[in-house]
């Protein structure tokens, strides 16, 4: 341990977790000031991976999504002129997923993008389609395709 370490160590046992608190922020906001935010999401990024390390985030994430697809919450989305209950996990997928999309496609490579991409308009198209009649299938199919022809 060298001098620097002693000396924080002894200083950090003396110190309420009010000052720790009051230090910090201070340190933070001045450890802070000259970075742009790309500076910011570089170091983020670099703290969060060591983070993660030895953490299964599929279990976790399954756990936090079961957990929130039994909450409910009443959507901003309005039905039929009626404010619709929906579960919480569905309202953040619906919000989330899309900006996902936007910023982590662009890293895949051209061809696991593509397969991707098929995959998921597959799902989406099919399971689009649940409950659906005939008609309002075609009608559905028939917008998606409009959509995609006009990029």
């Amino acid at each position: 341990m060298g001098m620097m370490d002693k000396i924080m160590e002894f200083m950090m046992e003396k110190m309420s977790k009010e000052e720790k608190e009051e230090i910090i922020g201070r340190m933070i906001d001045q450890f802070f000031a000259d970075m742009t935010v790309e500076d910011k999401g570089k170091m983020m990024a670099k703290v969060m991976s060591k983070m993660m390390e030895g953490i299964n985030m599929t279990e976790i994430i399954s756990k936090i999504m079961s957990t929130m697809a039994e909450s409910s919450i009443t959507s901003k989305m309005v039905e039929n002129d009626q404010k619709v209950k929906i579960p919480i996990m569905l309202q953040m997928m619906m919000e989330i997923m899309p900006q996902c999309l936007k910023t982590f496609l662009p890293q895949i490579s051209q061809n696991k993008r593509i397969d991707f991409i098929l995959k998921m308009i597959t799902i989406l198209v099919e399971q689009g389609c649940i409950g659906m009649s005939e008609e309002e299938k075609r009608d559905f199919v028939v917008k998606v395709v409009e959509k995609i022809k006009a990029l």
